[in-house]
């Protein structure tokens, strides 16, 4: 897997570098050289190290914690390479923070995801790609071409080393808002789809109160976009334990782990807690049940294949 490494460019963010160090290992070549600098009050500096000057530019970095931090590091690296004049910018964001703010749920509630899309292209990237949005309609948000991925086939490639009997195997979805998500695993793996059947309280609190679709005997795959406090798919992994599923592996692309959730995580009876490494998680966040895939090639394909204005769009076919 090999690109123009004269004419293409790779940068990471604070962010994302053990990611982006993957990614080019991928594509045989290496990171361009970034000289950040923080000011004494917490501003930040940014200076690409070598000319870009009609280059394509892909700029590495979740926006994750600290976010906002993220953000503004992201956004002040491509108006520099916007000023060094390279020829296009993609900003490539494994976690897109503020994606959950897509809608006004409430009076005067801002639409957050919109407002960081703008900026990301008032900055002047002239492409986004991003890795399973907590609501696809982010993707409308841009007014510059923007790619979703999916961690989909990572995560039916992995399952089916397991080579689990379909009939045995149930894929579940938290909620019904994450039911497209499971309906596509449950559609590779050729097994069949529940979910958890919650209603709000009199407060407003979401709280479940049954299961559509049999558990009982089977191994339960709980698939989910994001772990934050983990009190979503922990509560939906004990109630799949009460209906009798035998085995609960859970399934998440971003890893947040934020509050108590990997005590959470620890103490509740899964088989095995899977996510990406789209979101770097730190030493004392690892435990021994967690199982972090590789976005790496998946990214690099991306990255090779926007550089020479191929398609992308058949990386998510499913291939019998």
């Amino acid at each position: 897997m090999e690109i123009d490494k004269n004419r293409v460019k790779i940068f990471a963010g604070s962010s994302s570098k053990k990611l982006a160090s993957r990614i080019t290992e991928k594509l045989e070549t290496s990171l361009s050289e970034v000289q950040i600098n923080h000011f004494a009050d917490g501003e930040v500096c940014i200076k690409p190290e070598s000319s870009v000057r009609g280059c394509k530019a892909f700029l590495i970095n979740s926006t994750s914690e600290p976010v906002n931090e993220s953000i503004m590091e992201l956004l002040i690296m491509i108006d520099a390479l916007k000023r060094a004049s390279a020829y296009k910018i993609t900003a490539v964001i494994p976690y897109y923070g503020y994606a959950r703010q897509d809608r006004t749920a409430t009076s005067r509630e801002p639409i957050t995801a919109k407002l960081v899309a703008n900026l990301l292209t008032k900055a002047g990237a002239t492409r986004v790609v991003c890795m399973d949005l907590h609501a696809k309609q982010v993707q409308g948000f841009f007014d510059i071409p923007a790619d979703h991925m999916e961690a989909l086939p990572i995560f039916v490639n992995y399952f089916m080393k397991y080579k689990f009997d379909p009939d045995e195997v149930v894929v579940v979805s938290p909620n019904a808002g994450g039911l497209k998500r499971a309906r596509g695993v449950a559609d590779w793996l050729h097994t069949s789809l529940a979910i958890i059947d919650k209603r709000d309280d009199d407060n407003g609190k979401a709280e479940i109160v049954g299961i559509i679709g049999d558990v009982k005997g089977k191994k339960a795959i709980l698939v989910d976009d994001i772990i934050n406090t983990a009190t979503t798919i922990c509560g939906a992994a004990n109630e799949l334990l009460k209906e009798g599923a035998t085995e609960i592996y859970a399934c998440a692309t971003h890893g947040i782990f934020s509050e108590q959730a990997v005590e959470l995580l620890k103490n509740t009876p899964f088989t095995e807690v899977i996510i990406t490494d789209t979101i770097e998680i730190p030493e004392n966040k690892k435990f021994d049940k967690l199982t972090i895939l590789s976005t790496d090639t998946l990214f690099a394909e991306t990255i090779k294949r926007i550089s020479s204005d191929q398609s992308i769009s058949d990386l998510f076919i499913r291939k019998e």
